[in-house]
């Protein structure tokens, strides 16, 4: 009886060293361990054994087993190496790597920080707020009144809930004046979102950079140096720009602001700025419950830009949606 399951042992570590393939271990071990195989049938066996031969037997039979199941996974592993030295034996290691190519920051993420860096020169500190807003915040506060063509669902994505995509970082420098009395010196640069018709110089979601600063005392002379100083860090000494006559509902008296462009030398309108109405302190108060921005008192002034356009410029690029068409020839230009 031993040597019947010594010699089924022997039997089945012979044909697993000989085993060429996964389904030949595969067949061995169903052969030997399965349900029905030649080992696992001595399970069975023992019931019938004489009751002081079933601890040799037993025993025997446990070792057999565990042989058995330690040599096919050795063949396993032998065969997976024998089929990873195969797959590496062609392969010739002297040939150049494939290079990788380094990635970088977004051109329009490089403008925002540049810009960011000579507004914090100047004292402003960086201001963040929600994408999702209240008609309140984008809106009423900024002394926008219903019947505005801003507020039609025509041009404002409108959201079931009747919150807003923004159409500008303004709804920042409202949250920052609910937050903190003045002085406010702040930028707030982010995504804005418009139903525009895109084309070279329009885009449905933009970058924008908004910014704010209320004291007292402060003129439209603080509002056009700080405005022509830095452009001209971004663009250059000799950077063209006008201020021209225009109407916002949250500034007085308003102005847009028009940069030369250097590949067309045609007037891009870049910028939108003012002194800030009362009327929208007056309702930052009501917000607050207090009157912490007295307009008798305290006076400001906002501004904001588009970094898409600005990024147009200062790059000579034609159209600007080069910056969203995620063309790795273009935006590697600009690393």
């Amino acid at each position: 009886m031993e040597e019947e399951l010594q010699r089924i042992g022997a039997e089945a570590l012979t044909e697993i060293a000989r085993a060429g393939s996964e389904a030949e271990v595969e067949a061995s071990r169903v052969k030997y361990l399965g349900r029905a195989g030649s080992v696992s049938a001595w399970s069975e066996r023992m019931k019938s054994l004489a009751k002081e031969e079933k601890p040799r037997i037993g025993k025997l039979l446990n070792e057999t087993r565990a042989a058995v199941a330690e040599a096919l996974e050795r063949r396993r592993a032998a065969l997976d190496s024998e089929k990873d030295a195969r797959a590496f034996a062609s392969l010739d290691i002297s040939l150049p790597g494939t290079p990788v190519r380094p990635g970088g920051l977004h051109p329009i993420t490089l403008l925002q920080d540049r810009a960011a860096a000579v507004f914090r020169r100047m004292g402003f500190a960086l201001a963040e707020g929600p994408d999702v807003e209240t008609e309140w915040h984008c809106f009423d506060a900024l002394n926008t009144p219903p019947d505005h063509p801003a507020r039609n669902e025509r041009d404002t994505f409108y959201l079931p809930d009747g919150r807003l995509l923004r159409t500008h970082t303004s709804t920042v420098q409202i949250r920052a004046m609910e937050q903190a009395p003045p002085p406010v010196r702040i930028i707030a640069p982010g995504a804005a979102y418009r139903r525009d018709e895109i084309d070279a110089t329009h885009l449905a979601q933009f970058t924008q950079m908004e910014g704010l600063y209320v004291d007292r005392g402060v003129s439209v002379a603080d509002l056009k140096g700080t405005l022509e100083f830095f452009f001209r860090e971004l663009l250059g000494a000799g950077a063209k720009c006008r201020f021209r006559p225009h109407f916002f509902p949250f500034t007085e008296p308003s102005f847009e602001i028009d940069i030369r462009a250097r590949a067309s030398g045609k007037w891009l309108e870049l910028a939108g700025c003012g002194m800030v109405d009362p009327a929208v302190f007056e309702a930052v108060n009501g917000k607050r419950g207090d009157a912490a921005y007295d307009p008798e008192e305290y006076t400001g002034f906002a501004f904001g830009f588009g970094l898409d356009r600005l990024a147009m410029i200062l790059s000579d690029v034609p159209d600007i949606r080069g910056f969203i068409e995620n063309d790795v020839r273009f935006l590697s230009q600009f690393r």
